[in-house]
């Protein structure tokens, strides 16, 4: 589970909007981009490369 705190300045690096946390499956989505950034034991795995689209 991410930091509160750390949820609150996380944006989407491509487009710098807002990101949905979804706990259970441990991801965050940008809607705008239409991108999903996976987080690994805790960290945010923020490269765009590396994102999936959905």
């Amino acid at each position: 589970m991410l930091n509160k705190e750390l949820l609150e300045i996380l944006a989407c690096p491509k487009c710098k909007g807002d990101l949905e946390y979804k706990e259970a499956e441990d991801k965050l989505i940008c809607h705008n981009c239409r991108l999903i950034y996976r987080i690994e034991d805790d960290i945010p795995i923020m490269l765009i490369d590396e994102a999936e689209k959905f």
